[in-house]
Formats: C-alpha cells, sequence, structure tokens
C-alpha cells in the first residue's frame, strides 16, 4: 500500500537542501518506526519519492512525499510518532492513503503551485517585510495584460527564450504579499522568482536591488471530478 505525507518545512529549515530533507525522513521513518517498504537487491533503499522538491531558502505549507508501506498504520498515529522525532522547522501535518498505481504518485499528477512572494526591508532577514509601494498595483495589472512576458529560462542543461504567461494562472498584489498560482510539474514548471524578476525588469527595478521572501502555499494537482474546467485543481492530500 501507499501513502501521502503532506509537511511544513520554515524557520531555519528553509535552508536545508532537498537532499537533507530525503535523508532527515530517511532517519525520521526509522526513529518513528513507520513500517515503510524498501527495494530489494544488495542495497535496498526505503522507497520514497517527493512530488515537487522545494528550492533552497524558500518555506512552505504544503510539501509532499509518497511512500510504500509494508503494512497499515493508523493515520493521525503516524502523524504523531513521526512529529516526535522530528525537528524544528519539520512539521507533519497530514498521513492519508493513495492509489497503489504508478500514474497517481505525487510526481505524476502535481501541475500547479501557489506562492506568496513577501517583499522585505533587507536581504538578511526573511522576517521582516515591509509594503509594497501603491503604483505596484496598476503596474501589475499593465504586465499582465501583454500579450506574451517572454523571459530567459535556463535549465542545467540549456537556455532558452520562453513565454511564461500561459504558466502564469494568477497573480496578484495583497496586504500580506503578492500572491501567484503558478504552472508547475514535470512537463510545465514556473519558479516565482522568475515572474518576480520579470515583473520588476517590466516596471524598471533592479531584481537584485529588491529583496524577497518566497513562501509555497501548496502543492497542486488537477481535478479530476472537474475535467472540463482547465482550472480545477486541489491540494495533492485531497485528490
Amino acid at each position: 500500500m501507499k501513502a501521502r505525507i503532506k509537511f511544513r518545512k520554515y524557520g531555519v529549515m528553509r535552508f536545508i537542501g532537498h537532499l537533507d530533507v530525503m535523508r532527515f525522513f530517511q532517519k525520521a521513518m526509522r526513529r518513528a518506526g513507520i513500517p515503510i517498504a524498501f527495494t530489494g537487491g544488495y542495497s535496498p533503499h526505503m522507497i520514497m519519492s517527493f512530488a515537487q522538491p522545494l528550492g533552497v531558502g524558500v518555506t512552505s505549507d504544503g510539501e509532499y512525499l509518497d511512500i510504500e508501506l509494508q503494512e497499515e498504520i493508523d493515520p493521525q498515529d503516524a502523524v504523531r510518532r513521526l512529529n516526535e522525532v522530528s525537528v524544528e522547522g519539520i512539521e507533519v501535518v497530514n498521513f492519508c492513503r493513495i492509489p497503489d498505481d504508478k500514474k497517481s504518485s505525487g510526481m505524476t499528477i502535481v501541475a500547479a503551485a501557489g506562492y506568496r512572494a513577501v517583499l522585505l526591508e533587507s536581504a538578511k532577514s526573511a522576517d521582516i517585510p515591509r509594503a509594497f509601494p501603491e503604483s505596484w498595483k496598476e503596474k501589475m495589472t499593465e504586465f499582465l495584460r501583454q500579450d506574451s512576458i517572454v523571459v530567459l529560462k535556463r535549465t542545467k542543461r540549456s537556455e532558452a527564450q520562453t513565454d511564461i504567461k500561459p504558466l502564469i494562472y494568477q497573480m496578484r498584489l495583497e496586504e500580506n504579499g503578492i500572491y501567484l498560482f503558478l504552472a508547475a510539474g514535470s512537463e510545465q514548471n514556473l519558479k516565482p522568482d522568475l515572474v518576480i524578476k520579470a515583473f520588476l525588469d517590466f516596471i524598471g527595478e533592479d531584481p537584485d536591488s529588491v529583496p524577497f521572501h518566497y513562501h509555497r502555499i501548496d502543492v497542486y494537482a488537477r481535478n479530476i471530478r472537474k475535467p472540463q474546467d482547465a482550472m480545477a485543481f486541489v491540494p495533492l492530500d485531497q485528490v
């Protein structure tokens, strides 16, 4: 059987990279006595996969880890046991059963992610926000009215001019930050810092002199109960 774990990543743990988070959960599974399954062969390892690994420096309320279990376990008991062996900065918030087929894995079904970008007083601290200039709301409307938003998008292997406008599902200025709802996943993926950089370039601000902190609100899959609505999404623990 398979299960999906939802967890938060905050505080100093935002500086921990994906591989270290994976190692942390491997140790946590052992300490919590979670009956996780292992691969076969000469070098068995825990069967686990992360839906959409988070970048260093980004906090989140919606991270997902899929695991395979050897036997049934009570979800509430699993959450309690994992949090008892956890550290400050990582909190498990949900543990749910998922279908066993590969097409239901978190890595496969991710389609979007929600973020909040907070303007900071200083790049040295993510805890001291400052208010947005009043002119930004009108400029953001103009930014989104463009026929295209072309940026230089880099990957590990290449770089290319890409129109990111179709990948920006929502962008709006709120009291506590800029809300972004963006395409995510293996087929189409857009990082929030790339959108903010494009916006700052558009309004004539130097991106390197305007510090932001990025917080991921949740990760989403398409809502299969509403196939006619291309913009219908649900969090991965509600699929």
